[in-house]
């Protein structure tokens, strides 16, 4: 009996083990297909927060986070296509999505989420041909600190031509458009209510007052919040959100500013697509879109009836009247000059920032004794100083020009990386124009000073 009832104990306890096997691989492979995983170049303080409640919401699922820069995803993206593990991207700049759909690299999803207008300032929310959402409005502007501008005896900016001014030298700082989706979309910005010779020429006479160029996009807050210089070019969500940090900041958008939504896409063939829905339709909820007026986050909703739940004071593209007249942003024509705007800017000002600088310096010195001498012949030199600053060595048409534009397709991280082929005899050519220029200009600035 003893020996029957062992027999069928082991039975039992075979059965038990294998059904347990069983369920531990079902498990195992429910959970494999419950990991969804994006792409996105936000920060930790918007991703956690949206991650935490998502998980919450979805117990069963595991939200994998791939923090890249916006340049850097679109690569990892398109290098990975033929072997996908990639659900979702997400990022502020709609040109990067513009590139991945180009490139077969998004699929189309239908929102169920009502409530979203169909634009927000002049611009389109969602995609019109349904790749990507926007979940999030963003504009672009100026950011300073109060206590380091009192001390310092800067003013307020009200617009990006005050940081032209030699009241700014050596208080600015910027980051490198090559470096950041965002800091681009802010340089086109300039370029496309300025137009191609003016923008530039603004850009540079702004830059030439730089005390530094960040390598990251979050370096200008960083170190507008410390004091490491009081004034910085940034999209609107770094100035909200230190000033939700508690940071002595301030935040303007300059009457030429673009609102633009910050978006997310599904990438063709996504493991998880179901889920990857499910994701995009939580961001668009009433309870997604509050998670943005978090105070490390600060993003503009592109629900209007989310901002009834906003601190006083927070922006509402919606009803105030100087976003809604905000710059009509031609999403093409910046995905198309793209990278060629970024070499230029590399080249013209990231790489020769001590050269431009140098040449700035000499120009506020001689304005300001002109200033207290009028002197005809010294007027003249310092028209020609500025003149020859804001040159730019290619023309609009040229940049507009996709076959020329097509040359740039390697970023340099720094100087000193190296570039070969067409790019790269352009970019010597270019880098020959600017430092003749800045130097000629140094040396005209200096001898109208002498004659003053």
């Amino acid at each position: 009996m003893l020996k029957k009832l062992n027999n069928n104990t082991i039975k039992c306890l075979a059965v038990s083990t294998l059904a347990l096997a069983i369920s531990s691989v079902t498990q195992v492979a429910i959970a494999a297909d419950e990991t969804l995983t994006i792409v996105t170049s936000f920060p930790k303080d918007l991703t956690k927060v949206f991650k935490a409640e998502f998980e919450k919401a979805n117990p069963n699922v595991k939200l994998e986070v791939l923090k890249k820069k916006t340049s850097a995803g679109i690569k990892y993206i398109s290098e990975t296509a033929a072997n996908n593990k990639v659900d979702l991207f997400w990022a502020s700049a709609p040109d990067a999505f513009e590139v991945l759909k180009d490139g077969d690299l998004l699929q189309k999803y239908d929102l169920k989420v009502n409530g979203i207008p169909a634009k927000v300032g002049s611009f389109p929310i969602h995609d019109p041909e349904g790749y990507y959402k926007g979940f999030a409005a963003a504009g672009y502007g100026i950011m300073w600190n109060t206590r380091y501008t009192k001390a310092k005896k800067v003013p307020a900016p009200t617009n990006w031509s005050d940081l032209e001014k030699p009241v700014y030298f050596n208080h600015v700082g910027m980051s490198a458009p090559s470096r950041s989706g965002t800091t681009h979309l802010t340089v086109e910005t300039i370029l496309q209510a300025d137009g191609w010779n003016g923008g530039w020429g603004s850009l540079k006479r702004m830059a030439g007052n730089f005390k530094s160029v960040t390598e990251r996009s979050f370096g200008v807050p960083d170190g507008v919040n410390s004091g490491n210089f009081g004034v910085g070019i940034v999209i609107d969500f770094f100035g909200l959100s230190s000033q939700g940090a508690g940071f002595p900041v301030e935040f303007i958008y300059p009457p030429a500013t673009a609102l633009v939504p910050a978006n997310i896409g599904m990438v063709s063939n996504a493991p998880n697509s179901k889920m990857a829905g499910k994701f995009i339709e939580f961001l668009l909820s009433n309870k997604g879109q509050e998670l943005l007026l978090d105070p490390k986050i600060r993003r503009l909703p592109v629900n209007p009836d989310t901002y009834a739940l906003a601190p006083k004071g927070f922006p509402n593209p919606f009803k105030d009247s100087s976003l809604q007249s905000a710059l009509h942003f031609d999403l093409k024509l910046s995905k198309n000059r793209y990278n060629l705007v970024n070499s230029l800017f590399d080249v013209m000002i990231t790489y020769r920032m001590d050269d431009l600088r140098e040449a700035t310096k000499a120009i506020h010195a001689a304005d300001n004794a002109l200033s207290k001498k009028p002197n005809a012949a010294a007027q003249d030199l310092i028209k020609q100083a500025k003149a020859l600053i804001a040159r730019v060595p290619i023309t609009e048409a040229q940049a507009n020009d996709p076959d020329f534009s097509a040359v740039f397709t390697k970023k340099r991280k720094k100087a000193t990386d190296k570039v070969t082929g067409r790019q790269a005899e352009v970019e010597a050519k270019w880098d020959s124009f600017v430092v003749e220029n800045y130097s000629q200009a140094k040396a005209l600035a200096e001898k109208a000073l002498s004659q003053l």
